[in-house]
């Protein structure tokens, strides 16, 4: 049986992801930059940014290593429309295409690098992207590799008209059960060092970034609660079984805990990272 390979289209494509993307970026790049560092990769590299989306880090890929080329692949062309419009400063060093991430277009050993984040809990068999990937990746190359997990977003447990809301059984009664309902995996950041070491990676490490209200501002977090929010709380409420009204409900008390000191929240996001032999 076939299954949809793009089972979240409609959201990717909302105007809430590029909020999201922004977000995300800001509250996570200052910490995974870094990282990049083990890789000691220099010099005119290839690089594929895979799920490149609207290119916010596509282009701090190619800040970061100023004699690469960059190819950026989204399956969504209205995201590669706006990465094109905010990377036109770079030139010719980067190249975005619309392209399919279980068919990739590119010849075996292509790329120094490949990146892939934000992805691998968005599609279904993800272990088949996996292998292009693998494919298209050099020999001594390495895979950088941002895996979300749902059940690595702890937010304080507070009292809501009288009842205690639970943040943990949000995100695992609603985010975990409508990835699972459309195939994907909401908890791949764990499962991730297992399906590199089962395709033959050397050198996997896993980091986590952790984004709190310690580390990142206030409302550089919220922001993201905001954006998935609108661009999910209807599929969410469709999967549990409640009304979009009161997925929003549960986002907007996320968000205010958040937003309120002294109240403290977390979301650990990990990077996984392996080398092909």
């Amino acid at each position: 049986m076939s299954r949809d390979r793009n089972p979240q289209a409609e959201q990717m494509g909302d105007e809430s992801m590029a909020r999201n993307l922004a977000h995300q970026a800001e509250a996570i790049w200052p910490q995974e930059g870094p990282l990049f560092d083990r890789y000691r990769l220099s010099g005119p590299l290839r690089i594929l940014d895979l799920g490149c989306g609207t290119g916010e880090v596509t282009r701090r890929l190619a800040t970061r290593y100023p004699q690469s080329t960059i190819d950026g692949v989204d399956i969504l062309e209205g995201n590669l429309a706006l990465a094109r419009r905010d990377s036109r400063e770079f030139g010719e060093r980067i190249r975005y295409e619309q392209g399919d991430a279980f068919a990739l277009k590119h010849g075996d050993a292509s790329f120094d690098l490949v990146v892939c984040r934000h992805m691998s809990q968005a599609v279904p068999d993800f272990p088949l992207v996996l292998a292009e990937i693998t494919r298209v990746l050099r020999h001594g190359g390495w895979l950088h590799l941002l895996s979300e997990d749902y059940g690595m977003l702890h937010m304080p447990v507070i009292e809501r008209n009288g009842v205690l809301f639970d943040p943990d059984r949000f995100w695992n009664e609603n985010a975990v059960a409508y990835l699972h309902g459309i195939g994907c995996d909401g908890r791949i950041g764990r499962h991730s060092p297992a399906l590199l070491a089962r395709s033959g990676y050397r050198d996997i490490a896993l980091d986590f970034i952790t984004v709190d209200t310690l580390r990142v501002e206030r409302d550089t977090f919220a922001g993201i609660m905001r954006a998935w929010r609108d661009g999910y709380s209807q599929v969410l409420a469709e999967a549990s079984g409640r009304t979009s009204e009161a997925v929003a409900a549960d986002f907007d008390t996320i968000i205010a805990s958040i937003e309120t000191p002294p109240y403290y929240a977390v979301w650990h996001v990990p990077v996984v990272s392996g080398r092909k032999p």
